[in-house]
């Protein structure tokens, strides 16, 4: 089962890389990435290991996180590679890093919302101090040749209009609300990094993440297509709760990992890019569609505590800056992600 999931893996990062000779810029170079050990961490090491095997260019990754251990048991094929060096560190007290890194990925950090209500200062510490000891670290590297700081689309605020959300829009944002400490620590992250760009020339790049989908996302994680696709590998009834108008969009791990590496490399100094996917779609759409793309048919409940809404939550990035300037774009669509996450899941389980 192991390798039937690698395979689908690695056939992905095939699919979504298209354009392999521009990493060629990267042969011998270092590349350290904060919450290497997971989600975005994890597709990353496979985008850069199908990237050394497929081009053959020699690029080195440290991988920091807190938990090795688990990283090596979920991930064995991805831990024994020889490119692939560790630092298990909680990055709030981060200090040193090896002098040889040339580009740094900022990753720490969980968007679990849970989490940051059980301990909003945890979240405040991970996002404000980590960040701030990431920045002081790296302005004591040589030869550092770009910083990519994953920041959030939390940071927009509420949208309150029918429009996608650019980089230069921002909606209410109920700063008092302790359940937000989440994005006024992504935030003051970004605060910080206006900062160290500025006052010590540090090269830095945000990218603001919306919703991704795909393999090694934990389908336990509070999110709706989580949700979804787990009642729908344990036989139904899919479950919607809330308003099932809500618009999201989702973006394919793949494509989310090769979008961060081409920032690496073409994204420009001191600019921020929303990363994800530019297609809404509506809670009650995506269900509908789970249901028709499991082998096994089931119901549909609505759960919403309320009849009537107000207003309709709607969170889609508006991609037009990123694709110009990167030259990215979506190759998975929403019916093949959810497909090819449905089966690696189920493989995952059956192992």
């Amino acid at each position: 089962m192991s390798l039937a999931k690698n395979k689908i893996v690695f056939e992905d990062c095939r699919t979504s890389c298209v354009e392999i000779e521009s990493f060629s810029i990267l042969d011998n170079q270092s590349i350290l990435i904060t919450g290497g050990t997971g989600f975005i961490g994890k597709w990353l090491a496979e985008m850069i290991s199908y990237i050394n095997s497929a081009s053959k260019v020699n690029i080195k990754l440290y991988l920091l996180g807190r938990d090795i251990a688990k990283f090596k048991g979920e991930v064995p094929h991805l831990a024994e590679k020889n490119f692939i060096y560790f630092i298990e560190q909680d990055v709030r007290y981060l200090h040193d890093l090896p002098s040889d890194i040339n580009y740094i990925i900022h990753a720490a950090g969980s968007p679990d919302n849970r989490e940051h209500v059980s301990d909003p200062l945890k979240t405040i510490e991970t996002f404000y101090k980590g960040t701030q000891s990431l920045l002081d670290a790296a302005s004591r590297i040589q030869d550092l040749k770009k910083i990519i700081h994953l920041s959030s689309h939390q940071v927009y605020g509420k949208n309150e209009t029918e429009q996608l959300i650019s980089e230069n829009s921002f909606g209410p944002f109920e700063a008092l609300n302790i359940a937000n400490c989440y994005a006024e620590s992504k935030r003051i992250a970004e605060t910080l990094c206006s900062y160290y760009k500025n006052n010590l020339r540090l090269p830095i790049v945000i990218l603001r993440p919306f919703s991704f989908i795909g393999p090694y996302q934990d389908i336990e994680k509070p999110w709706a297509i989580n949700s979804f696709i787990r009642d729908a590998i344990l036989g139904g009834p899919i479950r919607i709760l809330g308003n099932g108008l809500t618009e999201r969009s989702y973006l394919y791990a793949s494509d989310m990992a090769y979008s961060i590496l081409r920032t690496l490399i073409d994204g420009k100094i001191g600019e921020i890019y929303n990363l994800g996917s530019n297609t809404p779609i509506s809670l009650n759409e995506l269900a509908f569609k789970i249901q028709s793309l499991s082998a096994t048919k089931m119901e549909i409940l609505s759960k919403s505590s309320k009849e009537n809404y107000l207003s309709i939550s709607k969170l889609v990035p508006n991609t037009d800056k990123i694709i110009k300037d990167l030259n990215v774009k979506e190759i998975f669509t929403i019916d093949e992600a959810i497909n090819r996450t449905i089966l690696w899941n189920q493989l995952n389980k059956n192992n």
